[in-house]
């Protein structure tokens, strides 16, 4: 299987297929003119196969370079006669994407090393460190209570976990490993990670906006919103519960059920996006609403997410400061209970 493009990739492709289609050059054309400085985007421009009779979206397929998200939208931009806005789009999007994955990266860089660091002090503190101090008031009569005592039995339950401890962690940096290395597992990961938890807080917004985007360029190519909706169903079907939501949305629809309530009772939008779109179609103007309902719910989900990385990094320093406070009860009480038996 062919690696999938990362988004600094496909935003880079997007806007020079982009640029080159508002020239007027053909998608033939375009392909062979584009000679991007990537070797693993060369390598899917050279496999793009178009030829005469295959459209763009069947040529992204044919690679399996390609998120089936890009292909799905092209495709919709096509229908629509829209290709060139709908790259600009995406170029846009996997900007933002790989904007956001650099900006989580560095927030959580310093703030994971500094945890992993404090854990490691913490573990040999209480597994070398506090039993030396039990020996030491043994030898004096006595023992450790209170919090030392607490903290001392934990060091040695630990110290007795620590071999099935470090073998979860290796498991862990295999598997991480396995999955950066190989497509297929990470692929698999992905898959597990999405069913579970690929719709709840932000990824549900950021999955609605999505639909949004979708939604309205279907409708500006002119289906009818259930067909629409079937088509969006497939741009997000690696998320089955998004996927349900719109199949759920379109039957809903096919009935003949008001808009406002087939999309409120199946939640593929927000309540107000409902009452939006539903004045939108009563005024003649359904394409013009959905395309403002996207742009709030992209506004919205990008605000969501800058607000949880901005919230990551604190709660990493916090989480590390705590540990240092652990680190320093761990050895300052027992030396407190040493030196008060010494004296």
């Amino acid at each position: 299987m062919s690696q999938m493009l990362s988004n600094q990739q496909m935003s880079e492709l997007c806007l020079e297929l982009s640029s080159l289609l508002h020239a007027g050059v053909g998608y033939q054309d375009a392909a062979s003119l584009l000679h991007p400085r990537d070797p693993a985007a060369r390598r899917v421009l050279k496999e793009l196969e178009l030829s005469d009779g295959v459209d763009l979206a069947t040529a992204m397929e044919s690679t399996q370079s390609f998120p089936p998200y890009a292909c799905g939208l092209v495709r919709v931009g096509q229908e629509a006669g829209r290709t060139e806005e709908v790259l600009q789009a995406l170029s846009t999007y996997y900007n933002k994407q790989y904007v956001r994955s650099r900006q989580i990266r560095s927030a959580l860089a310093y703030p994971c090393m500094l945890l992993l660091l404090m854990l490691a002090v913490v573990a040999v503190l209480l597994i070398r460190v506090l039993p030396a101090f039990d020996e030491v008031y043994a030898s004096l009569g006595g023992g450790m209570t209170g919090v030392a005592g607490s903290l001392l039995s934990f060091g040695r339950l630990l110290g007795r976990a620590a071999p099935a401890l470090c073998a979860g962690l290796a498991m862990i940096a295999v598997g991480t490993f396995a999955a950066a290395v190989c497509p297929s597992v990470r692929k698999r990961a992905m898959g597990c990670w999405q069913a579970a938890f690929g719709d709840r807080g932000v990824s549900r917004k950021m999955n609605t906006a999505k639909l949004a985007q979708a939604l309205s360029l279907s409708m500006e190519a002119g289906m009818p919103l259930d067909e629409a909706m079937g088509k969006a169903a497939e741009l997000v079907s690696d998320v089955p519960a998004v996927r349900d939501r719109c199949l759920a949305c379109a039957e809903r629809l096919r009935s003949d059920e008001r808009v406002s309530e087939a999309l409120a009772a199946s939640g593929v939008l927000p309540e107000t996006a409902c009452e939006l779109l539903s004045l939108g179609q009563q005024s003649g103007g359904a394409d013009r609403a959905m395309a403002e309902i996207a742009s709030r719910l992209s506004f919205e989900a990008d605000d969501a997410l800058d607000s949880l990385v901005g919230k990551i990094e604190p709660s990493m320093i916090l989480l590390s400061s705590l540990l240092v406070g652990m680190i320093l009860l761990s050895v300052m009480l027992p030396l407190m209970d040493v030196m008060s038996a010494i004296c």
